[in-house]
């Protein structure tokens, strides 16, 4: 029975919520029976739930003159400007982003995604060419998905809005990505027939060409500038971003504050520039487990916020899987996702706006890269190719799918091209195309996506300053030294922080957040996890061996310490499987 092994404790009864859908778009003949159809014309359809329906403002919008209609999700930080271009007061608009972006379309078609700064997933009709565009936004801040196949086309910004639409075949590819990588990157999704818009991109139908109006390019300036210079210009940038991201100075504002160089880093320009309350938000696991309060806590006082502190249980990591697996698109098979609700909860509390640090890492040289630049130089030596390598450097399971699929998945996804192969042999510079793939695949298809998805699903907007694309821009055009040299990381963001923050932080080494699953495995969640990745019926029984798994439950041969990741990314994608199961929508 689904969930057998979340069932027996009591606080399970509220974990099986179904998130209710959002707003849908068809491009097709619809039949007219269905409900809650707040516009049609012609093959274009669109349809807000009953839950959503009194927003219907805010969700779609039509231009001036009646030629484009705008359906999405979007939220911008050039309002004004754009409004300027208009000719609109600012005072005077009584519109939303969306009617803004409809009016912009009337003047300039698609030549106002350029102007547009800010995230962003939209559907534009246009009514004269009968002519659909789905849009997304350049760093991949919103999602937008669509079905492949069949007479009517389905489109929407969360994948689970789609399940109606769509066959319950998995794609295999997509799955040997997420064994690997604990997410699904580039354009595919799980299910075979629902693919996923790319960052940057635009999708026109009837004719399904896909366009690329923005693209992360390698654009190094100012070689012959000192590291003060570089540190300067990533500062102004910052001071504007932050600002712009946010609230109106007499509401609270928050911050998930680790205590890293990122988050505290974001949390001082914060506190700069805000004059009403910061709440500040950090985890730690209990008594069992190292902690980094010691700095979080030194940041908040620091900067004066008023800082909160969540402790989570192993049973609350358990119980609350099935909930935050529901809230997802693609399965996350990092283990941060449950603590990264459970914090947002908490911050819904006393914020609605909140930023976060994420982008600190992919755009300016986290240590993660380390092991990769090691192998460009010793992988004559090693006979590893960079393929491997970076598959491998993920630290998941790129290694044991020959032991993990059955023969016949094995088969089906032998000589199955990796999305990260055109970055990873392109001619820009080592680092920079290390963190283009981060940015581009890690971070649109693991991090912004489940910092939107979480916080959305804790009624909060979340925000990421540092994956901004501006601040993105520019991290391409800071010489690699700057970034991660050595053992020397993020220097160039240390330097445009430095003044701002405790010398212990600025020089702090690279710990990461650790979420202790190795320990929930082995003391904790083992027969649970028996009975849930074991048994016969299980979601992922027709496409793994069990040896293998046995063999993790059992921590035979866990010489690096792994299996507990890698059994937690078993039991993310087995609940994400249950939640998704077409009869539980």
């Amino acid at each position: 029975m689904l969930f057998d092994a979340f069932k027996s404790r009591k606080s399970s009864k509220n974990l099986f919520i179904n998130p209710n859908p959002t707003w849908r778009v068809a491009w097709g003949e619809v039949d007219a029976s269905y409900e809650d159809i707040a516009l049609r014309d012609e093959k274009f359809v669109v349809i807000l739930p009953h839950t959503v329906s009194g927003l219907v403002t805010e969700k779609l919008a039509i231009s001036s003159g009646k030629q484009f209609v705008v359906v999405g999700d979007i939220w911008l930080t050039n309002q004004v400007q754009l409004l300027e271009q208009l000719g609109i007061e600012p005072d005077s608009f009584r519109g939303n982003y969306l009617q803004l972006v409809a009016n912009l379309w009337e003047r300039w078609g698609n030549e106002s995604l350029k102007q547009l700064v800010g995230m962003f997933a939209l559907v534009v009709w246009d009514r004269e060419k009968q002519v659909l565009q789905l849009i997304r936004d350049r760093i991949g801040s919103r999602t937008l998905y669509y079905t492949t196949t069949g007479a009517v086309r389905w489109i929407a910004p969360q994948l689970r809005t789609l399940s109606p639409y769509r066959s319950s075949d998995l794609d295999l590819v997509a799955l040997r990505d997420y064994l690997c990588c604990a997410f699904v990157p580039g354009e595919r999704t799980l299910w075979q027939d629902v693919r996923e818009l790319r960052p940057g991109s635009v999708l026109q139908f009837p004719d399904e060409k896909v366009q690329t109006y923005w693209q992360l390019q390698e654009q190094i300036t100012a070689i012959d500038q000192p590291l003060v210079w570089h540190g300067d210009r990533l500062r102004e940038l910052l001071n504007q971003v932050i600002q712009e991201y946010l609230p109106p100075q007499n509401e609270p504002v928050g911050v998930f504050l680790s205590g890293g160089l990122d988050s505290s880093g974001i949390t001082a320009l914060v506190a700069k520039f805000h004059s009403s309350p910061v709440h500040t938000f950090s985890i730690h696991f209990g008594a069992e487990c190292p902690n980094e309060l010691e700095f979080s806590s030194l940041v908040a006082t620091h900067c004066q916020t008023q800082h909160h502190i969540l402790e989570i249980t192993f049973a609350d990591m358990w119980e609350r899987l099935p909930q935050t697996m529901a809230y997802l698109d693609d399965p996350i098979g990092d283990p941060l996702t449950v603590p990264n609700l459970l914090l947002g909860q908490l911050a819904r509390e006393s914020v609605q706006v909140v930023l976060n640090g994420e982008g600190g890492d992919p755009c300016f040289g986290g240590p993660k890269n380390q092991p990769m630049l090691i192998n460009s130089l010793y992988g004559s030596v090693t006979n590893q190719d960079s393929l491997q390598a970076y598959l491998i450097s993920f630290q998941k399971c790129a290694a044991d799918l020959p032991q993990l699929l059955k023969p016949e998945v094995l088969t089906a996804i032998q000589t199955a091209p990796w999305v990260f192969e055109e970055d990873l042999y392109s001619q820009a510079s080592y680092l920079n195309r290390l963190m283009s793939m981060n940015i581009k695949f890690k971070g649109a298809d693991q991090i912004l996506t489940k910092v939107s998805n979480l916080t959305q699903a804790a009624d909060l907007q979340g925000r990421s300053p540092l994956f901004d694309q501006r601040v993105v821009d520019l991290s391409m055009k800071i010489p690699p030294e700057y970034k991660l040299s050595g053992v020397s990381e993020k220097a160039v963001l240390k330097q445009a922080i430095a003044d701002i923050l405790p010398d212990t932080i600025i020089h702090r080494p690279k710990s990461g957040m650790m979420v202790p699953v190795q320990l929930g495995f082995r003391k904790y969640w083992q027969q649970e996890a028996r009975d849930l990745l074991l048994n016969r019926h299980a979601a992922i029984a027709p496409y793994f061996n069990q040896l293998p798994i046995r063999n993790w439950l059992n921590y035979q041969g866990d010489t690096w310490s792994r299996y507990g990741v890698k059994l937690w990314l078993l039991v993310s994608l087995e609940i994400w499987l249950q939640v998704n199961r077409k009869s539980q929508n």
